[in-house]
């Protein structure tokens, strides 16, 4: 979670997008050897700072508004899964793109959460500076908090441009990582079944 400097540096950027980072972007493209008055890149410090505000929008996202209209009590105690939610992310080592696709499955208790809100809450901590564990980690127990379920799984495909760009070079990696909460951890058997509807493709899903 970021820091109260970072919040407070946040939201001076997302008060004055343009004012905050468009000159910075300006001054790092002349450091880079390019010319920033050519017709080409005129507007890029003011484009590269909007797409900056909206890449980041996670960090203002309140997590529990979010979530808060959206429980409701019910008798259902079989595992609730949302697959193939895709994201797009920036890696904080080298502010490059990663993307992919969460898979997330728990178990209900007494009370389900909306199913438009979970995709909801992947976009809310992937449009934030991360890596994927931390990501993968922050959708579990976003959930498990809200839900009180009996368990929380969440599964992160991605591949990472800091891989294939630069570095490694290696275009066709990727990486993948769990979070397990609950019975998800403690039960093999749930496990299995969470790994088995992920992996289930049929009737057009």
């Amino acid at each position: 979670m970021p820091t109260k400097s970072n919040k407070a540096a946040i939201e001076v950027i997302h008060a004055d997008p343009e004012g905050g980072i468009a000159p910075v972007v300006k001054e790092m493209l002349a450091r880079l050897g390019e010319d920033p008055e050519r017709e080409g890149l005129r507007r890029t410090p003011e484009r590269v700072a909007q797409a900056l505000d909206f890449l980041t929008s996670g960090y203002r996202t309140d997590i529990a508004k979010l979530v808060n209209n959206a429980l409701y009590e019910v008798k259902y105690d079989e595992m609730v899964v949302v697959r193939d939610i895709e994201f797009f992310s920036l890696c904080e080592h080298h502010l490059l793109p990663f993307f992919g696709k969460v898979h997330v499955a728990y178990l209900p208790r007494n009370r389900v959460l909306g199913l438009s809100k979970i995709p909801r809450i992947v976009d809310a901590f992937a449009r934030r500076l991360q890596i994927q564990e931390r990501l993968t980690q922050q959708i579990a127990k976003t959930i498990q908090d809200a839900v009180d379920p009996v368990g929380v799984g969440v599964i992160c495909e991605a591949r990472h441009f800091c891989m294939m760009m630069r570095g490694v070079e290696k275009q066709h990696s990727g990486a993948m990582t769990s979070a397990m909460l609950g019975a998800f951890r403690a039960r093999k058997k749930t496990r299995d079944e969470f790994l088995a509807l992920v992996n289930h493709r049929g009737n057009g899903f």
